[in-house]
Formats: C-alpha cells, structure tokens, sequence
C-alpha cells in the first residue's frame, strides 16, 4: 500500500477552522464558544504529538494556540466539542471594497496592456502532465518533483507507486507555497495529503492574512474533502485541487507574465509545468497501449493463462474509458493506460475530472483536446526509417507466437 504521513495536523487545522469559521470579530457572548474550539484544536494536536515532532506546522499551530489562548482569556480546562460559530452574513465575508489595485492582476493589468494571455497546467493519474505550452507527457517522476517555482508561488508534488513493486505511480502529496507579496498576501502553505484536502492553508487561516489585500488569496471548498479551488487574484491564478480514489490531481490557470517570472532562468529546467518531465523519466504511453492491444489479441488466438477477474483487458479498458470520455484524445487514451497498469476506475474519474478543469481553466477552447504523441523519442529509441513502431511491435508479437 502505498505511504501516507501518521502526522494528522492538518486535520486539526481544518476541523479549528470549520468550528470557527466567519468568528474573527467575535462578541463577548461568543468567547466561550471560540475558546471551547481552541481547547478542541489543543486536545487534537496532542492526540497526533508523537507522529508529528518534525512537522514544522504542527510546531506552528501549537505556538499559535498557545497565544490565542492568551488573547482570548481561554482556560485550559473545559469543553471540547465544536459547535459551528455564527458565520458573516452573505456579502460580509471580510471583502474588502478598497484593497489596493496591485491585488487584482487583471485590473492592475489593463491599464497598461492588453488583455493577459492565460495558460493552464495539469497533472492527474499516472501521472499525466499538460505542460503550459500543451504538451501532454506521461512522465515517470516519483518522490518529490517541483511543478511550479517562479517568483511568486512554488507547487511540489510527491508521487509514490500504487502498488507494491509496480512502476505506475500517482501523485499522493502536494505543497502549494504562495510567496508574500507587497500589501496584498503574507505567505501561505497549502498542503494536501492522501485523504485529506484541507479547505484551508497549514496555519488554518482561508485567506492571505492580516495585509490589506489578504483577500485576494482565497480557499473554497467545492466539494468537501474531494475537490478544493484557489483563489490568487493578486497574480490571476486559479488552482484546483482534487482527490480522486486517494490520489490527488492538480489544475491551474495562470498569465504568461506570472509563468515567465524566474529570477534564475537556468533554474527552469526543474520547472515541470513549463519545460515537461526530464526525457528519461518520460513514458511512451501511446506505444506501450499499441502492444497491449496486439497482446491482447494474440491472447485469444494462442495458449495462455487468463487475466485476473479484477484486472481490465485493452478492450474492457476501452469500454469504461468511453462511458465518460467519449471522445479519444489522449485524456482517453491515458485512462485506458491507468486502467491497465493499475486496475483501480478511481483513473477514469481522475482523467475525467482533469479534462473537466481544462474546460473550466483553459483560455482557447479550440485546444481542450489533444491527440497527437508529444514525447520526444531519443536517437536510441527511434524505429527504423519507413517503419512505424506499433507495426515492429505487432511483428515481435507474431514472432514470439510462432515460438510457442
């Protein structure tokens, strides 16, 4: 099975922020009911202690409790249950009417160009990137590998082997670290785990602090714990977060200008989103799916033993793939693939859910589907000149059932 961290702090963040949700301007009546929560948030930290002694959120929610303690003349003795706090009537929720411009991109930007061009980036099942400039990889990639790293936000993902001593791997953790930026955000650290997506960021705060601007960073919970989005208006960025099965999946829609802001340009090598996986950590989904196919087909002509009950053939693959991905770009040929090589149907949903974000977050509608092999084969991989890869893969096939 594949490793999820014992550390449940971020659990604790998000159930202290669920009980006092909309109660930051709290009434003299409502202080006992805001300290109950934090006697809650306390008990909580202290159940996960021993699992979590290097995390440095966990060290930074225990301080922060400690001093809100303090603030609010809470006694450490007491309940701590969490009743749900008065939250802000719609229309109150702390907008601010007069945060400064430089906190909305898009109207700090048409003042003095045009129009920002926008570009998406997508990372789901197997893992399966969409790079900013469309190319679509199936990449290797596991343990921790930097999405996004540019002057204002960093995105880490970590991906693990879903199955013992398989080579298919899915993204099981994900850090997004908004930078601080001028009056509008402190920084911020979001971070979701194998179940569980927090609605809030590690310090259990939803929005970017105490600047005047904090609002132009926001956390909404879409769906509780399956589909989470971010809000940073300050840059023009969108993101969205989902767990699919116990996988999570990654979307953003971004401005060039914020894409290309490197201050180390060497540095945007490592950089997945823009310049795609490293070539030797790139899969060739589309002819290893071409040789399943054939071996599938020899499967019923010649001697062999059948396929688990549980496992799916190229063309059971096919079928459940076409039930929500009628149309056979490479979302639904890499739903085929994670069938195959994982036999989980949480990777058609995850393939599913990542061409609905590209329909939500893509700037030109005429490039949601793509159909054609983007990887890059080395000289020493190439096929023979005149001969097409999937044909020498069918003829070794052959060859191999004139052996039995």
């Amino acid at each position: 099975p594949a490793v999820t961290s014992p550390c449940k702090i971020l659990k604790c963040n998000s159930e202290f922020w669920a009980a006092t949700s909309g109660s930051h301007h709290l009434g003299a009546e409502e202080a006992p009911e805001f300290c109950t929560a934090l006697r809650a948030y306390a008990h909580c930290t202290r159940r996960t202690a021993r699992t979590c002694r290097g995390d440095l959120a966990y060290h930074s929610a225990v301080h922060g409790i400690d001093d809100l303690m303090v603030q609010h003349n809470c006694s450490k003795d007491g309940p701590t249950s969490q009743p749900r706090l008065r939250t802000l009537p719609p229309g109150d929720s702390q907008e601010r009417s007069d945060s400064p411009e430089i906190c909305h991109y898009e109207k700090s930007f048409h003042k003095h160009s045009a129009a920002p061009n926008y570009t998406h980036c997508g990372l789901f099942g197997d893992p399966h990137l969409r790079t900013f400039t469309d190319t679509f990889q199936t990449c290797k990639v596991q343990g921790a590998w930097p999405l996004i790293d540019n002057n204002y936000l960093n995105v880490q993902v970590t991906n693990t082997p879903v199955l013992p001593g398989s080579s298919a791997t899915a993204t099981s953790k994900l850090t997004i670290i908004f930078k601080s930026f001028q009056e509008c955000v402190d920084q911020k650290v979001y971070q979701a785990e194998m179940d569980e997506l927090p609605a809030a960021f590690v310090d259990g705060s939803k929005n970017g602090g105490d600047k005047h601007g904090a609002n132009s960073l926001k956390i909404t919970e879409k769906v509780s714990g399956q589909h989470i989005e971010i809000q940073a208006k300050y840059i023009g960025t969108t993101i969205v977060v989902r767990q699919v099965g116990r996988y999570l999946t990654f979307a953003v829609r971004m401005p060039e200008e914020v894409v290309n802001a490197v201050e180390d340009r060497d540095s945007q090598g490592l950089y997945l989103c823009l310049r795609g996986c490293p070539l030797n950590q790139q899969i060739d989904f589309q002819t290893i799916r071409s040789a399943q196919a054939t071996e599938g087909r020899a499967r019923r002509k010649g001697p062999s033993l059948p396929a688990p009950p549980e496992a799916f053939t190229y063309e059971t693959a096919t079928a459940k793939c076409r039930e929500k991905l009628p149309v056979e770009d490479l979302y639904f040929q890499s739903c085929v693939f994670d069938l195959l090589t994982t036999g989980d149907v949480n990777f058609m949903l995850a393939a599913y859910y990542a061409f609905e974000d590209v329909k939500m977050l893509h700037s030109n509608k005429d490039k949601l589907h793509l159909y054609e092999r983007t990887r890059d084969l080395t000289p020493g991989n190439t096929a023979p000149t005149g001969t097409h890869p999937t044909l020498w893969v069918a003829l070794l096939c052959l060859c191999w059932l004139c052996l039995l």
